[in-house]
């Protein structure tokens, strides 16, 4: 915008915008390219890949930003509290007036970018229970088929199979080749341990190496490494080099070999040790199978001796049963024969008591006609009724002529 009249007065008076363009000018002269020390503060990754923090120290601090392009290229992830060197250029943000720096690489200071990244990945990955021990899987005593992830021609292959067929050389093996090192290993072995598993016939994995160092060796430490093993269907050890330090593949592996010869010990048994086992079990059950036999035999012997002829024992059971019956037949009769006594003594009884037997005295029995009641008191009667006069013999029917109460 045009100057207002009154600045004419002062002739050294600049615009904002003409300000702002000296001082970037000027930034771009004597800090394009500046490495910086401090401690960030504030940060903010947002969703367009970004990162927006406060670079400080104990007296100072400065508004920096680092571009998706640069912060996709860190090896670690960055967060508050971290002590940083940064390298970047400084310039002043027009719009609002603020001072930035434009950060192009970060470095942790104490300690390398490499180890930072490896040691939160580890915290990581500890915190979801990947390297806990409950998770561990048995590996199978004698696996049918073994499969491993490793360099086609590397010398882990040759001693891995070397091992295998020395101790057990009927079992069937399955190499899926990888890179084991340099730019997309770990994808590659992670893709590996994954075909392994889709193959449906294999029982344990071998993922390994031979040794290096820790930069040859840092695709076990990726993480797409670490989750395969993890998601793996069927036990997985890991034989990674001969570092010292323990890599993620390692942690999460369900075993872990100091080298890819100490692997294959591992997964199978001896062929020539199993015989031996074979041939003394069978020794051991013959023996106890002899013994076991021969304890049975001297039982069922002492069992004869306490036996006796059946033949006599049926004998006896007869000869008790007859008697039995006997008794039983004279028991009968002789209650048959009270039952019938008391009967002709009851028969008797009740024939002195019947009335029939009254009758054969002399004595008649006088219903009346026709309700056919019996007459017990001659006030039941008039002159002219007609009664039924039963006899011990006989019957007659008679007709009252007079009647005296």
């Amino acid at each position: 915008m045009a100057a207002p009249a009154s600045w004419s007065a002062y002739p050294q008076a600049l615009s904002v915008t003409a300000l702002t363009t000296q001082i970037q000018a000027a930034l771009a002269v004597d800090f394009d390219d500046v490495w910086v020390g401090g401690e960030i503060s504030g940060l903010r990754a947002p969703s367009s890949g970004h990162l927006y923090f406060t670079l400080k120290d104990d007296r100072s601090q400065l508004r920096a930003v680092m571009f998706r392009g640069y912060a996709g290229l860190l090896r670690f992830r960055p967060e508050d509290g971290l002590a940083v060197l940064v390298r970047g250029r400084v310039s002043l943000y027009a719009a609002r007036g603020d001072l930035q720096l434009y950060v192009s690489l970060m470095e942790p200071q104490g300690v390398g970018a490499q180890q930072l990244a490896l040691e939160q990945l580890k915290a990581t990955l500890a915190a979801e229970g990947l390297f806990a021990p409950e998770r561990k899987r048995p590996l199978p005593f004698f696996p049918r088929c073994i499969g491993v992830v490793t360099a086609l021609h590397g010398a882990a292959i040759h001693d891995i199979l070397t091992i295998l067929y020395q101790r057990c050389p009927y079992t069937r093996v399955i190499i899926r080749p990888a890179k084991v090192q340099g730019v997309g290993a770990g994808v590659d072995i992670a893709a590996g341990i994954r075909d392994l598993n889709d193959h449906g016939e294999v029982e344990v994995i071998i993922v390994g190496r031979g040794g290096g160092s820790r930069e040859d060796l840092s695709a076990f430490n990726e993480e797409v490494v670490a989750r395969a093993i993890a998601s793996s269907a069927v036990p997985v050890v890991a034989a990674v080099g001969h570092e010292i330090d323990l890599s993620i593949a390692d942690l999460v592996a369900d075993r872990r070999a100091p080298t890819p010869t100490a692997a294959a010990e591992m997964v199978v048994p001896r062929w020539d040790e199993l015989r031996r086992q074979v041939v003394a079990t069978q020794d051991a059950l013959c023996t106890a199978m002899a013994r076991l036999v021969c304890d049975r035999r001297v039982a069922v012997a002492n069992l004869g001796k306490r036996l006796r002829d059946p033949r006599q024992r049926a004998a006896t059971l007869h000869n008790q049963l007859h008697a039995a019956t006997a008794r039983l037949l004279a028991a009968f009769h002789r209650h048959r024969e009270r039952a019938h006594a008391r009967l002709q003594k009851l028969t008797a009884m009740l024939h002195s008591l019947s009335p029939l037997a009254v009758l054969s005295r002399g004595y008649s029995l006088a219903r009346t006609l026709p309700e056919g009641k019996v007459v017990t008191d001659a006030a039941m009667l008039q002159p002219g009724d007609s009664l039924r006069l039963t006899f011990a013999t006989g019957e007659a029917r008679v007709r009252v002529e007079e009647v005296k109460v």
